[in-house]
């Protein structure tokens, strides 16, 4: 019987909140609601609405957001009543990026019905097509409802009830400035890409990239790419944040190398810069790939926007101007995020120009950063304007000075005029001189022509006669014998004058080695060089000497082997041997083998001296 009296004197606590027909409008946050943090995360909707459990609902006036528990799960109950109305009135939570809110809610103390909702449900299981998540709720009825709201990280839990018609103005209202916001984004986007187009200098690729990529990251926290771009695929809903605020942070950075030529200006931080951009890249694809609860560390971009606003002020401070306006547009852009962080720290209170001083910032530093890139092209147009006043001015200058050295050049034209008139009188009387003694030379030059044929005439018949006697010298043997090619040419010559014949198998077709004149059968493949079966097989000096020997010995021996030896720079021995090979050969075959191979040769020599003489 007491528990019985304890429970209802609890349930008497909450008192429904009632609903003025004139309040168009009523938004409850945390504070106000009465809430229980489930650190388990293992109580149901049966156990919450169970009478013994509603002691545990709670009012938390102080609750402030850094005392958000992403680990649990946290119910929420809330009775009211609403008044009569000619029409609807709307349930909605404000926090687009809550993973899952699940509502139990009865109307009039009949059954309970389950509503989920949370971008982590498909967009269409929504009953209300809308960006946030809302319930339909009919006038003059009662309702109470349990609440559980989970997120991965800090969740903004205010509930809005209010009418229909408020519903719809808000929602136009809003539509109308996101459509303002991302119109915004894409004229400024095609401008800077036309720009490019006209320019072609990359960092306005960079800063469309930048301004498409904040574009993205605003539908993402805004709810509204949810809805239009990926409403059934909340996985990837889950990331998309992510995703985008590295881009935001990647394009504006490689944006701001470029346009402030940091590698050059600020080597120092730059190097830092880069260094850092790794770090985060790193991260980025870890969190990408392992762990997705690495993009709720959202805090962690103030690194690079603080290193990157210190050198835009570092640059400008060192004279470059056009670094002026970058400087505020990034100290904008640098104060929005700074702003949220500090929402996120419960630093300063929550209010709606705090939590959308984001967006602002990004507008603002948008025009501003257009303005930056405006300014540089002024900058730009007025350097070379004044580059080409001074060309001008150079040019008039140049102008006059031509003109004075002109005159002066007419008149000396015109006196070595005069000179070069009178010189040709005479060049005229020193041609015809010359053009009779040309005609003497042409007659004495005829006459020694004819002279210089009669000589080689005589010069070849003295060599051919001295060929044939064989009275040549090694010196006059090896002017004409000069190569081991040309020597090789006369043994494949006089070898295979009568015709090809394979000494394997008789074949008569063969392939010619232009390099040494050796010939490879094309049957059987064996390769026959022009020295084989020959004295000269296999000698390892010059061929043209082993011919004099050959010349020599057949000449009767003309000289000593020590006389060979001084001729020909070679040992003895090595002479000696090869004439034994010659001797062997006459004793075997007797001279006329190597008579023959002489006299062949001789006619080859014969021609050769011709066509050199």
């Amino acid at each position: 019987m007491l528990l019985y009296i304890f429970i209802i004197s609890i349930q008497l606590l909450y008192t429904p909140l009632e609903i003025n027909q004139d309040q168009e409008e009523v938004i409850l946050s945390i504070e106000e609601l009465y809430s229980y943090e489930d650190k388990s995360n293992q109580l149901t909707f049966s156990d919450v609405k169970s009478p013994s459990f509603q002691s545990n609902f709670t009012q938390k006036p102080d609750f402030e957001p850094d005392d958000y528990n992403r680990n649990s799960t946290y119910w929420v109950k809330l009775d009211f009543i609403l008044p009569e109305y000619d029409g609807n009135y709307i349930l909605e939570f404000y926090d687009q990026t809550i993973d899952s809110i699940n509502v139990y809610i009865r109307q009039d103390g009949g059954l309970y019905r389950k509503y989920n909702l949370g971008d982590a449900y498909p967009f269409s299981s929504k009953s209300i097509k809308h960006k946030n998540f809302d319930l339909t709720l009919d006038a003059n009825s009662g309702y109470e409802a349990y609440i559980q709201v989970r997120n991965s990280q800090y969740a903004d839990i205010r509930i809005a009830i209010k009418r229909i018609d408020r519903f719809i103005q808000y929602s136009l209202n809003e539509y109308f400035l996101y459509g303002i916001f991302y119109g915004m984004i894409v004229i400024i986007s095609l401008y800077n890409l036309l720009i490019y187009l006209a320019i072609r200098e990359i960092k306005y690729i960079y800063y469309t990239f930048y301004i498409l990529s904040v574009g993205f990251y605003a539908l993402c926290i805004d709810g509204v790419a949810y809805q239009y771009l990926w409403p059934e695929q909340p996985k990837w809903n889950q990331l998309a944040y992510g995703v985008a605020l590295y881009a935001i942070i990647f394009w504006s950075t490689i944006f701001s190398i470029r346009f402030l030529n940091t590698k050059i200006r600020a080597p120092k931080l730059h190097k830092w810069i880069i260094g850092i951009l790794i770090v985060r890249s790193a991260l980025f694809l870890y969190a990408l790939f392992f762990d997705p609860t690495l993009f709720r560390f959202r805090n962690i971009e103030i690194i690079l926007l603080s290193l990157i606003f210190v050198s835009s002020i570092f640059v400008f401070r060192r004279g470059y101007k056009p670094a002026r306006f970058f400087v505020v547009a990034y100290g904008i852009l640098f104060s929005g995020f700074l702003m949220r962080a500090l929402i996120n720290w419960s630093v300063i209170p929550f209010s709606t120009f705090n939590y959308y001083s984001l967006h602002i910032g990004f507008i603002l530093e948008m025009l501003f950063l257009t303005f930056a890139l405006s300014d540089r092209v002024r900058i730009l147009k007025a350097n070379r304007d004044r580059a080409l006043k001074r060309i001008v001015t150079q040019h008039e200058q140049n102008v006059k000075v031509i003109n004075r050295i002109n005159k002066g050049l007419e008149r000396k034209v015109e006196e070595r005029t005069k000179d070069i008139n009178e010189k040709n009188v005479e060049l005229e009387r020193t041609n015809e001189q010359i053009n009779k003694q040309s005609r003497e030379i042409a007659e004495i030059n005829s006459m020694l022509d004819l002279d210089n044929y009669r000589l080689k005439n005589n010069i070849k018949k003295i060599q051919r006669e001295r060929l044939l006697n064989k009275n040549l010298n090694f010196e006059e043997f090896t002017d004409i014998f000069t190569t081991k090619e040309q020597c090789l040419e006369i043994l494949a010559a006089f070898k295979w004058k009568d015709g090809y014949e394979c000494q394997k198998c008789n074949n008569q077709k063969f392939h010619l080695n232009n390099s040494n004149l050796a010939r490879r059968c094309t049957k059987c493949g064996y390769n026959e060089s022009s020295t084989a079966f020959t004295i000269f097989k296999s000698i390892k000096f010059d061929l043209p000497k082993a011919f004099f020997i050959v010349y020599s010995h057949l000449n009767e021996d003309r000289y000593t082997l020590d006389e060979l030896s001084d001729i020909m720079d070679m040992r003895r021995n090595t002479i000696w041997e090869f004439k034994k090979k010659v001797e062997e050969e006459i004793e075997n075959n007797g001279k006329s083998y190597l008579n023959n191979l002489l006299h062949f040769g001789y006619e080859r020599f014969a021609n050769f001296v011709e066509v050199r003489l």
